[in-house]
């Protein structure tokens, strides 16, 4: 894939390409093959709308209305009527990333040919987003049925030219004016084409790839904090073995134990828990990490799956069959628009996430309580009594955690009926993906604070004595404090600190600290 140039075909496209364009900037391009496809599409809408047959969202009303027949003088008034009506978000604004996303994933279903929109509904849409033109879409408005609709019909008014958008320097501005500045004219919308815009999964499937991008990099970096929680807290290696994971083969917690192991490798800490105070196993936080880690894993394997399929799809409500020589192309209602299958995979991932959250601060605890430390100060303060540690910082990972639960209660449980009764089951699945956003950022923050306090621990446990830590964990040690991360010491503005922590997680340099002796990890 050429970061700089995103190919969009009439075959879908990948999780990459996404991901390029919600977050790098990529350029996009329509290929000669979508085009064509399009054309073709909008040749069979163009049959259809001279017939004086009823033909839902080419001459009819929508949703409940669809019972009226639109004569072709009021057709453009229609579809102007249905995008302006449907622009009805409210609350705060959504990330430019999602915003994004959202259009590139509704650009890719026109380009497959199946939707009946012009060639230059498409092109307009790919001229707004290399110009770097983002329209302003608000948090509430999508029932993840019938399409993202309100978030879609505020990028579809930006195609008309009208509502709000932010320009290349972030500024909110009438969408009329950027598009001016970019050379870009307004598209008239034609029979079919409001509604082609509106009616798809593209808001929640954006996040999901999102997302799903972001739980890799923390999975890893989850099982990076939880061997350096072993390894400080003298647990024992042993329960990593190869073996002991081949005889319940969940590939997840496989992988999880193997990037342990692989970062714990030469530690003179671990092994001890026979020392002092004889331990004949390790607590379940820290035992069972990989199956925990490992579950979740493989639920993202499950939710990379339905996102992969999504990406193939062609979601719009008609949409056009093409004919196959016996036969005209023709125009089908149909219930792709329904969101339950991303839906439930983002509401799987948020449970995943919350609980290995849990997991994770019950290991922090574990290395704050002197009664559970095997040796290490309370609340690893410098001066105890004197100095409180990371006391609070461990609160503030309660916190976290106890917000996390509250967002895995899953949303496309709930369904409210619309439009007249017409629309009385919904998926939910946006609003499953924006708690999910917050899931993650969440989760990312809680692993920082895991590797706040393991890392402080690592050092207080090796400082003037003769064990050493493992040469990955040396290399991460390293690296967090080159990072501005702060070891042992008397107590000092934290917030600060733990945000560094929390940056050098979510970036994904904790997992390149480690590999630069491991190797890649999963």
């Amino acid at each position: 894939m050429d970061m700089q140039n995103v190919v969009v075909g009439p075959t879908g496209i990948t999780a990459d390409d996404v991901l390029a364009v919600a977050r790098s900037g990529a350029r996009v391009e329509l290929n000669d093959a979508a085009l064509a496809g399009i054309t073709r599409s909008r040749d069979v809408i163009d049959a259809l709308a001279a017939k004086p047959e009823p033909v839902y969202g080419v001459s009819t009303g929508f949703g409940a209305l669809a019972v009226r027949h639109i004569s072709p003088e009021l057709r453009a008034q229609l579809q102007r009527s249905l995008v302006r009506s449907h622009a009805a978000g409210m609350g705060p604004a959504v990330e430019r990333e999602v915003v994004r996303a959202l259009m590139f994933l509704r650009l890719k279903t026109l380009a497959s040919g199946r939707t009946g929109v012009r060639p230059v509904v498409a092109e307009t849409m790919a001229a707004i987003l290399n110009a770097d033109i983002t329209p302003a879409v608000h948090e509430y408005g999508s029932l993840g049925c019938s399409g993202d609709l309100a978030p879609l019909a505020h990028c579809a008014q930006v195609l008309m030219g009208e509502g709000e958008a932010l320009g290349p320097d972030g500024a909110v501005r009438p969408a009329a004016e950027l598009l001016a500045e970019h050379g870009i004219e307004p598209v008239e919308l034609r029979e079919k084409e409001g509604l082609a815009l509106i009616n798809g999964t593209d808001g929640m499937l954006g996040m999901l790839v999102m997302a799903c991008a972001d739980l890799a990099r923390l999975y890893t970096a989850a099982d990076i904090t939880a061997a350096l929680s072993l390894e400080a807290l003298l647990g024992t290696d042993r329960v990593l073995a190869p073996e002991l994971h081949a005889i319940r083969p969940h590939p997840g917690q496989a992988a999880s134990a193997d990037n342990m192991r692989r970062v714990l490798a030469g530690s003179g800490l671990t092994g001890h828990h026979q020392d002092d105070a004889p331990r004949v196993q390790d607590a379940y936080s820290i035992r069972c990490a990989p199956q925990v880690a490992g579950a979740g894993r493989d639920t993202l394997t499950h939710a990379r799956l339905v996102a992969e399929r999504e990406l193939a799809a062609a979601i719009d409500n008609p949409v056009v069959i093409d004919g196959d020589g016996s036969q005209e192309g023709r125009v089908e209602s149909n219930g792709n628009f329904h969101g339950a299958p991303v839906g439930y995979v983002l509401d799987f991932l948020a449970i995943a996430a919350a609980d290995l959250a849990s997991i994770a601060e019950r290991r922090t605890d574990r290395l704050l309580d002197r009664n559970r430390s095997h040796g290490l100060p309370p609340f690893l303060a410098d001066d105890p009594g004197v100095d409180s540690g990371l006391m609070i910082a461990q609160y503030t990972q309660a916190a976290l955690v106890s917000e996390l639960k509250r967002l895995a209660v899953p949303a496309s449980v709930d369904s409210i009926p619309s439009s007249a009764m017409q629309e009385d089951h919904v998926s939910m699945g946006w609003s499953a993906a924006r708690k999910l956003r917050t899931a993650v950022d969440n989760l990312g923050r809680v692993i920082a604070v895991e590797m706040f306090a393991a890392t402080r621990a690592l050092e207080i446990r090796t400082t003037g004595s003769a064990l050493r830590p493992a040469p990955a964990t040396a290399a991460i040690l390293a690296a967090v404090r080159d990072a501005g991360v702060p070891g042992p010491g008397r107590d000092r503005f934290l917030a600060p600190d733990l945000e560094a922590a929390h940056v050098f997680v979510r970036d994904g340099a904790l997992a390149r600290a480690a590999e630069t002796v491991t190797g890649p990890l999963a």
